[in-house]
């Protein structure tokens, strides 16, 4: 059976990117980057801020469930799947708990320190209107795992440090943790 990867993080921690890697390591494989689905509302999107509306709940329910299925749909096909996600501190991504139980699905958390997110952040966007918005999204997320860390690994994440690796060498660190790199030839690419 093919592996089904869940990476969560911070936002600009390279979810995304290492997520998209990680899926080409794979001969067969799809990535799903939950914020673009979650932007295929047309009217009446709604971001995360300080305060959570219902509105937002409800798309984030909407978007975590229906890939999920996506994901177990690809996964019954044959194709590895990566998904990337914002961890959520306030369901700590409950949504997923039907996917995380099944077979061959392995849950990641993107963790470099805070201040490497927070250079990440400003390298990829640049000076913008969103600055304040995703580094108080960062310093939320940073300050709900601060004591989250020790239970997350024991439920079963993986934690990965990203702080000075590139997204080529985050890919292989967590195909080797998860014993997938031997079976894989690119990673000897990405390594």
């Amino acid at each position: 059976m093919t592996p089904i990867f869940l990476l969560v993080g911070a936002p600009a921690v390279g979810k995304s990117t290492t997520a998209r890697l990680l899926a080409a390591a794979f001969p067969k494989s799809v990535h799903f980057p939950v914020d673009d689905l979650r932007r295929m509302v047309v009217s009446g999107l709604v971001h995360p801020g300080e305060q959570w509306s219902p509105a937002l709940i409800e798309q984030l329910v909407l978007a975590r469930e229906n890939v999920s299925r996506m994901a177990l749909r690809y996964q019954q096909a044959g194709f590895a799947v990566t998904l990337d996600d914002f961890w959520d501190p306030n369901s700590r991504l409950e949504e997923y708990a039907f996917l995380l139980q099944q077979a061959q699905t392995h849950r990641v958390l993107l963790h470099p320190s805070r201040q490497t997110a927070l250079e990440r952040s400003r390298k990829r966007a640049g000076p913008s209107e969103a600055d304040a918005y995703i580094a108080a999204g960062i310093q939320a997320v940073y300050d709900t795992l601060q004591a989250e860390l020790p239970a997350l690994e024991r439920q079963g994440w993986l934690v990965v440090d990203s702080s000075g690796m590139s997204a080529g060498e985050t890919v292989a660190a967590i195909l080797r943790r998860t014993g997938m790199s031997a079976h894989l030839p690119m990673v000897e690419i990405l390594s």
